[in-house]
């Protein structure tokens, strides 16, 4: 449990640090990971038991390279990391999605392991046919910002013929939901207009254009300038026929893999696409220290809504004891009344107590009872059992009442509000705290040592 009025540690707000050379970004993603994941008392654990459903923050971001067969998409990736991590060719190397990401030796995993080590993917099981060609690479390179990315390599998409052994459409669209960045290469060399390329980024087009971005790759293969100028006509033409697609100012920078020894006066712009993913690694941090911030905020208002709601539960639980107690000692007095009615008020009573107890007795007795004589003598004889019976039924309703109304609404005990009290304090002292903290730290890289406050 966090920290509350015992002064017990919060360690869960200063992780254990990480690796000397980690860079500030990689420390705020995974701090703000561990703020939600841990198994005691993160915001995640914290939020189940408020049945806020709050989801954890990735500590990468997934950048989805996709397009046309041979369009350079695994060559991208290998260039990025400065690793020969995937096989290139002009067949088609890539037949499944392959997730390559950095860690402290290389390995490789099959599907099940896959989907183990990324828990948010486990819906692919509900596609027929995709944990089969499902793979990670896992290598050391540090090389640019390659320990902050999960790239994923997909399947060159092809027109015709070609059948895959899923739902290649399906899936690319289910996966551009869930990744950060989307890099759509297009190949010059015959496969740059696939329909079924343009097709599916039509669609992803549609809810996630934002994070969409188009390079005619391999752009040194297009020939001479004029020729490389044509087929980026082409290609625009025809992604702006699609209605979602045409806007204005619509980018598409030529990129290819630099190689020493095979020199180009093609301009390169493959630099463009690492400062896009630098920015898109930027904006999943502060997303992420937003996020963290507004689910502090979330985990807040539920502590004191539910809070209320016990006070005023406890509220009505007194009214509803007064008001129950109240009818049941009305209820029980009735019959007591019955009662001594019964036995004193009634001329049949006195007479009887008259011949039992003697004149003298009797009369003395009948002082004491006089009250009750005397109400009861307002009542006309012929009328004497209607009004017994229909005070008795009266008792009975008041004391079913008195039962209904003391039924209660359940409150919370002094050591759950301690907790609720605790955790909130917890978060919002805590939490958001180390949350400023990181923003703080992140900024200075940013824009460089100066005042923030």
């Amino acid at each position: 449990m966090p920290a509350g009025r015992g002064g017990k540690p919060r360690e869960v707000a200063n992780p254990a640090a990480g690796s000397a050379a980690e860079s500030i970004t990689e420390r705020v993603l995974r701090e703000a990971h561990s703020l939600y994941v841990h198994p005691g008392h993160g915001l995640v654990s914290i939020g189940a038991r408020l049945s806020l459903s709050l989801l954890p923050p990735r500590r990468k971001v997934t950048v989805m390279v996709m397009g046309n067969h041979s369009a350079g998409k695994s060559s991208f990736i290998n260039w990025y990391v400065e690793e020969h991590i995937q096989r290139t060719g002009v067949a088609i190397e890539t037949q499944g999605f392959t997730f390559i990401t950095s860690g402290k030796k290389r390995e490789s995993l099959t599907g099940n392991a896959t989907l183990h080590l990324y828990p948010h993917f486990q819906a692919l099981q509900n596609f027929k046919g995709i944990p089969e060609y499902l793979s990670t690479e896992i290598c050391t390179s540090k090389q640019k910002l390659f320990p902050l990315i999960t790239f994923l390599d997909t399947p060159g998409l092809v027109d015709g013929d070609m059948k895959y052994p899923f739902d290649v459409e399906g899936s690319l669209i289910w996966f551009g939901q869930l990744c950060d960045l989307i890099l759509v290469f297009f190949d010059p060399m015959g496969q740059a207009l696939c329909k079924r390329t343009l097709n599916i980024v039509e669609k992803l087009n549609e809810s996630h254009g934002d994070k969409l971005h188009f390079y005619l790759s391999k752009a040194d293969e297009a020939g001479a300038e004029g020729d490389r100028q044509r087929v980026l006509m082409q290609i625009v033409q025809e992604l702006c026929k699609r209605p979602g697609l045409n806007k204005c100012g619509f980018d598409m920078p030529t990129i290819y893999i630099p190689n020493s020894n095979k020199p180009s006066r093609c301009i390169n712009q493959i630099e463009d696409v690492c400062r896009t993913i630098e920015k898109t690694i930027s904006q999943t941090v502060q997303h992420t220290l937003n996020a963290l911030e507004r689910d502090c905020h979330l985990i807040n208002e539920a502590t004191e809504r539910l809070l209320e709601e016990d006070t005023e539960a406890r509220n009505s639980n007194f009214r509803a004891c007064f008001r129950g107690a109240l009818l049941g000692v009305v209820g029980c007095l009735l019959p007591i009344f019955l009662l001594l009615s019964l036995m004193f008020g009634t001329t049949f009573a006195r007479q009887l107590w008259t011949i039992v107890l003697g004149e003298e007795q009797s009369q003395a007795l009948e002082l004491y009872v006089h009250p009750v004589a005397s109400i009861w003598s307002l009542v006309p004889e012929e009328h004497t059992l209607t009004v017994f019976f229909g005070l008795l039924f009266l008792s009975v309703v008041l004391l079913l009442l008195a039962s209904y109304t003391f039924k209660t609404k359940p409150t919370l005990t002094k050591k759950q509000k301690r907790q609720l009290e605790d955790r909130r304090d917890y978060v919002v002292d805590v939490v958001l705290e180390k949350k400023r903290q990181l923003y703080e730290e992140y900024l200075r890289q940013s824009i460089g040592d100066q005042d923030l406050s």
